[in-house]
Parts: structure tokens; C-alpha cells; sequence
């Protein structure tokens, strides 16, 4: 767990960088007063690898609310928004044409922005106050890497390259002091993945070059580990969604069948396995 810093240091850093509330594309729910901060978190993991990403979004909303230090949260958030803006834009061929077309992009990308913004100044805070603290070090640099994928892979802007320095050195110092921290390897792969396979040569070169080879086999032997369900279920997505790409069908079948287990709401996983059944055969 990230370690709680005094509020007064938090909220220093908050006040610098948050601008005035942004309009938000959901509503925060009332959670009861019963119901934990770690429970509803769950419950927004669990929405979130269900494909229910405005709903994780919400209730992760929900949890910061609660908890303004809450990291797990904004990470969490960050990421449903990102995907959420995914799904609607699709995978046009004119990206920036698409882009000034989708509505629900240019409503969503500001509450993006606001939530990476304070959990980014959260994140700092906590990595000044404690420079140990490796949860929050790995939340910092996931943060980042939600912000660039979603500008550079899912957006196509060129931008972010401050921010994915700081994620790929976030992320290799987490693993030079813990190296079973999963994770941290399945973010690490997917730089590495990502940046062999999604962008031109001149890009891959400014942010460091990437492996193909090398993340596949990160993400398959993390989706391995004896790890808490939420950190092992990202880890098999990675393997699926991987493997998908790589156009290996008939064994990403198989992780999606076993993924629809776990998630069975998951709309995605169940198109998946239909359109490609065959495959596994």
C-alpha cells in the first residue's frame, strides 16, 4: 500500500498544479458509509476489466473522493477514461479527423487531464516525502504511461516525451529494488512492446528504443505469478490483448476463455472468442 503523507504536504502540492474544478463527464455516486475505500476499489477493478469503463471510472471517482491520496484510485481512473476514449474513437484511419469528430473524446480527455494531473502531483509528493516508497515511485510512473499511450498511441499526438522518461525511470528503479513486483514488469513490457511494435523509427529512438520479444515474454511469465486477482488479471490481459496483436489467435482464444471466467460481463472477451474460435482449433 502507498504510504499516507501528512495533509498538509499533500494538499500543498495539490493546490500548486489543480485548476478549478473541470465539468466532469460523470457524476460522483454516493457510496455508503459502510462500504471501505479498498472495497469500492475493487468493485471499480473489477467493472474495469468487465469492459464497464464509465461505471470504474465513477466509482474510482467515488474512492478519491474519499481519499484524495487515494493513488490506486487516480491510476485506476486514469486508465478507465483512457480506455473509454479508446472505445469511442475506434481505430480510424484519419485519427485526427476522427478526433474533432468524437464527441465524447472532447468531453472526456479534460476530466482525464484534471485526475492525471492531481494524481501526477499526488504521486511527486509522495515519492519527495518518502523516496522508499516504491508503490507510489510504480504509481507515478503508471500514471505517466496512462498519459502517453493515450496521447501517443490512442490520440497519435507526439507529446509526452517528459513524461515517459519519467515512467521508464520510475519503473526500472522499482524493479532494481524489487524485482518480483508485478507490475511494474507488465508496465515495463508494455514499453517495451509498444515502442518496438506502434511507432515509427525515429520516435522509438528518442524514447529509448523497445523489444518486441522481450516484453511478450514479461507479460507471459507475470500472468504466471501467485499474485492478488486485479494485479494478476492486468497481467493476463496484457498476454490476450499481446498475443491478439501478434495475430497468435488460437492461444489468445485460450487466455480469453479463461479471462471470461474471472469476468464474464466482459463484453470484448466474448466477441473475441466468437469471431476467433476457430482459430483454436
Amino acid at each position: 500500500m502507498v504510504k499516507h503523507l501528512a495533509p498538509a504536504v499533500v494538499m500543498a502540492a495539490l493546490i500548486a498544479v489543480v485548476p478549478e474544478p473541470v465539468a466532469r463527464a460523470q457524476a460522483p455516486g454516493q457510496p455508503l458509509p459502510d462500504v471501505t475505500s479498498s472495497a469500492l476499489l475493487d468493485q471499480a477493478n473489477h467493472l474495469f476489466y468487465s469492459g464497464r469503463y464509465e461505471t470504474s471510472a465513477a466509482v474510482a471517482l467515488d474512492v478519491r473522493i474519499r481519499d484524495v491520496v487515494n493513488l490506486e484510485a487516480s491510476e485506476l481512473r486514469t486508465a478507465a477514461l483512457h480506455f473509454q476514449i479508446r472505445r469511442a474513437l475506434g481505430e480510424p484511419k484519419d485519427r485526427g479527423k476522427a478526433w474533432k469528430a468524437c464527441a465524447l473524446c472532447q468531453e472526456l480527455m479534460p476530466v482525464f487531464l484534471e485526475e492525471f494531473t492531481l494524481g501526477r502531483a499526488a504521486a511527486h509528493a509522495a515519492v519527495e516525502a518518502d523516496p522508499t516508497d516504491d508503490e507510489a515511485l510504480f504509481l507515478l510512473g503508471k500514471l505517466d504511461l496512462n498519459y502517453v499511450w493515450l496521447q501517443l498511441a490512442t490520440v497519435g499526438r507526439k507529446t509526452g516525451i517528459g513524461e515517459f522518461r519519467e515512467a521508464r525511470a520510475s519503473l526500472e528503479t522499482v524493479l532494481e529494488r524489487r524485482p518480483d513486483h508485478i507490475r511494474a514488469q507488465v508496465a515495463q513490457a508494455w514499453i517495451d512492446y509498444i515502442v518496438a511494435t506502434s511507432l515509427p523509427p525515429g520516435t522509438r529512438w528518442l524514447l529509448g528504443g523497445g523489444n518486441k520479444k522481450r516484453g511478450l515474454l514479461a507479460v507471459e511469465e507475470a500472468a504466471q505469478a501467485d499474485a492478488p486477482t486485479y494485479v494478476s488479471a492486468e497481467a493476463k490481459f496484457a498476454v490476450w490483448d499481446m498475443r491478439a496483436r501478434e495475430k497468435n489467435f488460437a492461444e489468445a482464444v485460450v487466455t480469453a476463455r479463461a479471462l471470461l471466467l474471472d469476468f464474464p460481463d466482459n463484453p470484448q472477451l466474448a466477441r473475441f472468442i466468437a469471431r476467433h474460435e476457430g482459430d483454436s482449433e
